[in-house]
């Protein structure tokens, strides 16, 4: 059967009450955002002690922790910017497994200077994805020579922002140490959401051979605000990549409230991926309950 999980970050507490909630609304697994009230795990300050706190406390709540946030631009165009964010993110990767899982996840970026979600006409260019490419290379040789394996996050106005450009960047980064986020509402765009189930049968088609691990988000048709959306989730220090609600033409609201076809969705997932986690976000704390009912609901009517 698959799994049920959520994001830590959609909690804003300590450590501790943290796993108490999560496992409170019934979750058996969760991918661990590094981002507590009690404990620094910003860029410099993750220590062996530090990740054996985080990973005991959630084993002592048996709430296993499936995968860790590393999300950032690792194409930043500022080259300083670009370092910090890419060191941060290699640091994650070494000390994954510490944490206690061996998968960390991060989207592939753009150059955009000013947003981590909006399209720049670089990333469509031969230069940006060599530049890109040589980001995967090194992340997925630093999770390899750490046993772990760094997660590619596909998404449309990213570098590798479709199902060709993530086949291609597998067939040029034919790494053990890279796998696959599967999100199928990040290869949306206005041009093919009227076509999503001949889009779900594509990714399948040609990548389930990389999963790793699931999320479960919605997509639709923004309506009139074409802006980049972000939600206020009740936490004023939310991360961004919590609050991102989608950009342009399309919005990614929470499982149950857009357009995805959840069954095929995860009948073509459960084929060979039949025990794999499924991890909730786009949401805030208030709207979990409901969320989970209705990933809950789509696994038992498809029999998952």
């Amino acid at each position: 059967m698959m799994h049920a999980g959520i994001f830590t970050g959609y909690y804003p507490y300590g450590l501790e009450e943290t796993c108490s909630k999560i496992k409170g609304h019934g979750f058996t697994t969760a991918q661990l955002d590094l981002h507590f009230r009690d404990v620094d795990l910003s860029a410099g300050q993750i220590t062996e002690a530090k990740a054996k706190k985080v990973r005991d406390t959630f084993r002592a709540h048996n709430l296993p922790i499936c995968c860790v946030s590393g999300y950032t631009n690792i194409v930043h165009p500022d080259p300083g910017e670009r370092k910090k964010r890419n060191d941060y993110l290699h640091e994650i990767v070494r000390n994954a497994r510490a944490f206690g899982s061996r998968y960390v996840i991060s989207e592939t970026g753009t150059f955009d200077p000013d947003s981590d979600w909006v399209h720049h006409p670089k990333n469509k260019t031969e230069e940006g994805w060599d530049e890109c490419r040589a980001e995967i290379t090194k992340l997925a040789q630093t999770a390899y020579d750490h046993g772990a394996v760094f997660l590619l996050e596909t998404y449309v106005n990213n570098v590798v922002g479709s199902v060709e450009e993530t086949v291609r960047m597998f067939a040029q980064v034919n790494h053990p140490g890279l796998g696959l986020l599967m999100d199928p509402t990040n290869y949306f765009e206005a041009h093919n959401i009227d076509d999503m189930d001949k889009i779900l049968n594509q990714v399948f088609d040609t990548l389930s051979d990389k999963i790793c691990i699931a999320h479960a988000k919605d997509v639709k048709r923004s309506g009139e605000d074409k802006t980049e959306k972000h939600a206020d989730i009740g936490d004023d220090e939310a991360l961004e990549s919590h609050t991102f609600r989608g950009v342009g033409e399309i919005e990614l609201p929470a499982p149950g409230l857009g357009e995805l076809n959840y069954d095929l969705y995860l009948q073509r997932l459960s084929e060979k991926h039949p025990n794999i986690e499924v991890i909730i976000e786009h949401l805030d704390e208030s709207d979990i309950p409901r969320a989970k009912e209705f990933l809950d609901g789509k696994f038992v009517a498809n029999g998952v």
